[in-house]
């Protein structure tokens, strides 16, 4: 699939793509386990993981691993822990506040797709300058199955009112390619996010791979133009 001759709508994965939710973690990990006696993890080591959710920045907190007794109660605790911090060092990446008001300029719909729960994604979003807000936010909540499977997208693309040919996606995540390439929308890869060590967002099929939040942001100008 090519990128759209006609873009109709916009689609965003949300931590590492959209918004900058990083330093949120990373301070909360750090706080963890320095009440836990634990050594300090190296801050990129953090923020490669964010894309891998609660789970295991829970487990790389309390440095326990999921089959430990403790594990869901302290994933409960991570994740308790992150609503009251939630959104405190959070930002969205340079050039896609701006991108926004373009696309509402232009009368495209965006919105966002993420596996962060409704109970954090909604009220982040709240937090951030997006003007227009998102006309769809789709969260795990609100489908039967999460990415990689195509149903958050073909939600998205519902609630847009777009057709998924003319849906673009964007995420940092393989998953999140796959779960655009198995709806039918045209993808691309944002490589300035949270890219796991070892991993290339060159190999996960996308439609286009962007190096900065600013490439991306003029890549799509370039479709609406």
């Amino acid at each position: 699939m090519k990128l759209p001759a006609r873009l109709q709508g916009v689609v965003f994965d949300l931590d590492g793509t959209l918004v900058d939710t990083a330093d949120d973690f990373i301070a909360l990990v750090g706080a963890i386990r320095k009440e836990q006696g634990l050594p300090p993890l190296d801050d990129d080591t953090v923020r490669r993981r964010v894309s891998d959710g609660s789970p295991v920045l829970a487990a790389m907190a309390f440095d326990i691993d999921a089959g430990h007794s403790r594990y869901e109660h302290c994933r409960e605790e991570f994740l308790d822990r992150y609503a009251q911090s939630l959104g405190l060092a959070a930002k969205p990446y340079p050039g896609l506040c701006e991108l926004v008001a373009t696309l509402g300029k232009s009368g495209i719909p965006w919105g966002v797709a993420t596996n962060k729960y409704r109970r954090f994604a909604e009220p982040l979003m709240a937090m951030m300058p997006f003007e227009p807000a998102a006309h769809a936010l789709v969260t795990p909540g609100d489908v039967t199955r999460s990415k990689p499977d195509p149903e958050p997208l073909l939600l998205s693309c519902k609630l847009l009112g777009t057709p998924p040919s003319g849906t673009l996606y964007v995420g940092d995540h393989r998953r999140d390619i796959d779960a655009g390439k198995n709806a039918g929308c045209p993808t691309i890869a944002a490589a300035y996010g949270y890219i796991n060590s070892g991993d290339n967002p060159h190999d996960w099929g996308a439609d286009a791979v962007v190096e900065s939040s600013e490439a991306l942001a003029r890549m799509i100008e370039d479709l609406i133009a």
